[in-house]
Parts: structure tokens; C-alpha cells; sequence
């Protein structure tokens, strides 16, 4: 089912296809994917969510965005911020990394934990304004018009992550219910 190698983001090892935790992640998405989502049946997409598993295993990862001081950003509304040209990114580059990185984090916690987002509109009152949803489609449409290169390649996988966001967010709760089960 999983066929291709996972990357990580710069900085850590690959994951091999091969890996205990690769194999499960991707066979537990393809699982669910050509059960739940209509549009099934893209490897690319597959690849992208047991990647975006893989990568958030690691804290760090899910607090990857820095201010201009080098302190973690942890505020969706604050991350948003990070990522427009017109404010506090100073490359489209950054742009598209900031807004790739909010999709996911958003993804993740939506799919795998969601009262993680209920506790960070408590903790932060100006989360209370954002629809995380339209938010995390937002910025993968977003990432999705990047495409030249280098990122011609990928572009079309964040516009199928933005149009299927729910089905998705979906896939990673059913997932994460098959992964508590192995747990157990």
C-alpha cells in the first residue's frame, strides 16, 4: 500500500517505508481513505497525510513556526500573522511555509485531537474569532497557487487537501481510533 519513502522536514532523518510506523500509518490512511472519501484514490494525498503523521510525532514539528526572536508561535491568529507578505513574512517563500505549516497543524489537531483546538481558543482569546476549518482550507489554497518550481510537483496535492479538509479531517480521526486500538 505504501510504497514510497516518507520525508521529514529538514533537519530530521528519513522514515523508511519501511518502518513499523510507516507501514501502519499508511496502510491505516488507505484504509480509510477509499472507505470515506469519495475522490479516493490518490497516492499523493495518502502519502502526504502518513508524512504529516510521521513529522507530528516529533513536538517540535508541531510548533516548527518562529517569530522574528526565535520563540515558537503557537497561536493560530499569530501564525496567520507569520505568514502574510503584507505583515511579518518577508519572502512568498515564508509565506507559503508559514501557511503549509498552519494547514497542517490545523489538520492534525482537527483530525487527531480536537478539543486541543477548543483548549487553545480558551487559552488564547483571539483564537475565539477563527474558524479553524475555513482556516486550514484557507492555507492550503493558498499553498496550492505555488505552482512553479520547485513546487509545481505538489501544488495539486494541497488543492485536493483544501477541497477535501472535513473528509480528511475524517480520515485522521478514524485513524487515530485504529491507532488507540492497537494501544490499548
Amino acid at each position: 500500500m505504501f510504497s514510497t519513502p516518507v520525508k521529514q522536514v529538514k533537519g530530521m532523518e528519513r522514515v523508511s517505508r519501511n518502518h513499523p510506523l510507516a507501514v501502519m500509518f499508511g496502510d491505516l490512511i488507505h484504509d480509510q481513505v477509499a472507505r470515506h472519501v469519495t475522490s479516493a484514490g490518490d497516492p499523493s494525498v495518502e502519502r502526504y497525510l502518513t508524512s504529516l503523521l510521521l513529522n507530528f510525532l516529533h513536538m517540535d514539528q508541531l510548533f516548527a513556526i518562529k517569530d522574528d526572536a526565535g520563540e515558537r508561535v503557537e497561536s493560530v491568529i499569530e501564525m496567520v500573522a507569520e505568514g502574510d507578505v503584507r505583515l511579518k513574512a518577508d519572502s512568498f517563500e515564508r509565506e507559503r511555509e508559514v501557511h503549509k505549516h498552519i494547514g497542517d497543524y490545523i489538520l492534525f489537531w482537527s483530525g487527531v485531537y480536537p478539543p486541543f483546538l477548543r483548549k487553545l481558543r480558551v487559552w488564547n482569546g483571539a483564537e475565539l474569532v477563527c474558524d479553524y476549518t475555513s482556516q486550514g482550507k484557507q492555507s492550503y489554497q493558498l499553498v496550492s497557487t505555488f505552482d512553479h518550481s520547485p513546487y509545481d510537483q505538489v501544488a495539486p496535492t494541497f488543492g485536493k487537501l483544501s477541497e477535501g479538509f472535513d473528509d480528511f479531517t475524517f480520515v485522521l480521526k478514524q485513524v487515530s481510533e485504529q491507532v488507540q486500538l492497537y494501544v490499548a
